[in-house]
């Protein structure tokens, strides 16, 4: 009989040596039971169920469990079939422990109003107050629980602008779905091709992206050019912090210091970077050789980018009424399941073993909290300009597939800050506040933004800043989003719109540097307002071609995205 996995029928409990006809485990990371639950432990003392978890914790290590790895999504070896059991049972009676901040962090998040801001973004109107006395900023045009559908959204502040035109190096016509002026000569309709990689114009539109059935709308010339610089500052700062990402502070600071790039100013290099240095603080193996400066070419793949493009995509399929169930549908349709990490690949499990939201963040899900939501909401903004709390309920019924409490309250307040940076007329501080008044303001996530905030603006050397937030907050996983949405706002503060300053002092504070490095920068291309206003020397690598595996997408160009995403701005 041939072996198999599981071994041959009768075989003995311990047979001999033969070679492994499987190749050992595949270790799959970030839904190991064993590993989950460690997470939950750590999430648990985070949240305030420290104490009541404790006698579960006793059981589990008496058990010869461990806590949870500190940066890989699994340990080395797999558990044996009586500790994954104990791991399972453990991560659902944590589950069931109360939540001591239930008041001070609702959720779900229950539903307020505001009115359409136009001169000040965010004000609260009406809605009383809930859940522990405070007032949201809701969406009239929608906020509520995950799946509601929203009514219609407050027209974008469009005006009907002329077809984009070429710049060097840029598509010559971004086009508006299969078979416009400039799309490859196989995408005449809803399935063509996809978009070809490689150097020269990227004037293709993702093939795989079914077009909208209605017309496309005429986009506003000066909205199209502010969304190609967020784009490209969103790739710019998540490139830039790639190879970075998982180093400690005091890592990422002696590698920059050590090229002569401190405070950081441009790309990492390991040019002149003496071995030991490199020995002591090795960059991310996986990004590296795409990521450092005489590497880069064209902007790498990354969950930061594919999930805006999905994002996209999930726009130009269901419109602004999509449910959290479409996301999840769109997810299985369309995004590789290895291409997923942390909460985002549990609620992928979650959605393959048959249950919904939003159980599908909830269930044995310790990463429910954090930064996963967050990389995912600039695109509800972009498409919002002018309503923050609109962006906010589309970013709400978005994160609600896998995120909880923080983790979703870290979306709202980027996608807020968005749409009110993507006017053109508001300043990053407008912007921030904006994105504050869609969080509960006793929220951890709230105090934090507010205390990154508040140091950005009393201290002159953003070291000093970073300092602080680390000794506040340093006790959070590093991929949470209490701590990384803290350092975001106070980069942006600190920055005062500058762009190289905003997705250096992001990149530069550590954490989730290439998550907090591209949200910054993509607010900063906003406030920047056009790509002719962020550095040539941040733009040139990138050579205005994305590489990803969401279908139809790959090697599309920023200028391209910038006109699909314009086109959602402006439709109903």
């Amino acid at each position: 009989m041939t072996a198999t996995c599981a071994g041959p029928v009768g075989a003995p409990a311990h047979p001999p040596d033969p070679p492994d006809p499987c190749g050992g485990p595949v270790r799959l990371t970030w839904v190991q039971p064993e590993d989950l639950v460690g997470h939950e432990f750590r999430q648990a003392a985070e949240d305030g169920r420290a104490q009541a978890a404790e006698p579960l914790l006793r059981v589990w290590l008496s058990a010869g469990g461990h806590l949870a790895p500190t940066h890989a999504g699994a340990s080395p070896t797999p558990a044996a079939p009586r500790l994954r059991a104990l791991a399972t049972d453990l991560l659902t009676a944590l589950d069931a422990l109360p939540r001591p901040w239930a008041n001070t962090e609702p959720d779900p998040w229950p539903p307020a109003t505001t009115t359409r801001p136009e001169g000040g973004a965010g004000a609260g109107a009406g809605a009383g107050a809930r859940a522990g006395g405070w007032i949201g900023a809701g969406a009239g045009a929608g906020a509520g629980f995950p799946g509601a559908a929203p009514g219609p959204a407050p027209a974008p502040h469009a005006r009907p602008g002329a077809a984009p035109t070429a710049r060097p190096g840029g598509s010559p016509h971004p086009v508006a779905g299969p078979g416009a002026p400039g799309s490859p000569a196989g995408a005449a309709g809803p399935e063509g091709p996809a978009a070809q990689s490689g150097t020269g114009p990227r004037a293709a539109a993702p093939g795989g992206v079914t077009a909208r059935r209605d017309a496309a709308p005429a986009v506003d010339s000066a909205l199209r050019r502010r969304l190609e610089a967020a784009w490209l500052g969103r790739a710019v700062g998540c490139v830039l912090g790639k190879p970075v990402e998982k180093l400690p502070l005091h890592g990422i600071r002696a590698l920059a210091r050590a090229a002569g790039n401190w405070p950081l100013d441009d790309w990492f290099t390991e040019r002149g970077v003496p071995p030991e240095v490199l020995a002591a603080h090795p960059w991310n193996r996986r990004s590296a050789p795409t990521s450092l400066a005489e590497n880069i070419d064209g902007a790498p793949e990354d969950d930061d980018l594919n999930y805006p493009l999905l994002g996209l995509l999930l726009l130009r399929r269901h419109g602004r009424g999509f449910t959290t169930a479409d996301v999840g549908r769109l997810w299985l349709d369309e995004l590789p399941a290895g291409r997923t990490f942390t909460a985002e690949r549990v609620a992928y499990r979650n959605l393959l073993q048959g249950l919904e939201p939003p159980a599908t963040a909830t269930h044995h899900n310790p990463f429910r909290e954090w930064i996963g939501a967050l990389i995912r909401a600039d695109v509800h903004g972009w498409t919002n300009p002018g309503a923050p709390a609109a962006a906010a309920a589309q970013a709400y019924r978005d994160a609600a597939l896998t995120h909880t409490g923080n983790g979703v309250y870290a979306a709202l307040f980027v996608a807020a800050a968005t749409a009110t940076a993507a006017t053109g007329r508001a300043d990053v501080h407008t912007a921030l506040r904006a994105g504050l008044a869609v969080v509960p303001p006793r929220s951890r996530l709230a105090e934090a933004v507010r205390s990154g905030i508040a140091a950005a603006g009393r201290e002159p050397d953003f070291d000093a800043v970073v300092d602080h937030l680390h000794a506040r907050y340093g006790h959070y996983h590093w991929v949470h989003a209490v701590p990384n949405t803290a350092l975001i706002a106070a980069a942006l503060t600190h920055a005062d719109g500058d762009f190289t300053r905003s997705v250096c002092h992001a990149v530069s504070g550590g954490w989730d540097t290439d998550s907090n490095g591209a949200t910054a920068g993509a607010l900063a291309g906003l406030i920047a307002g056009s790509p002719d206003a962020v550095p040539h020397r941040w733009t040139a690598p990138l050579k205005n071609r994305l590489a990803t595996s969401v279908p139809g997408f790959d090697g599309i160009g920023f200028d391209a995205l910038a006109h699909l995403t314009a086109q959602e701005a402006a439709r109903p």
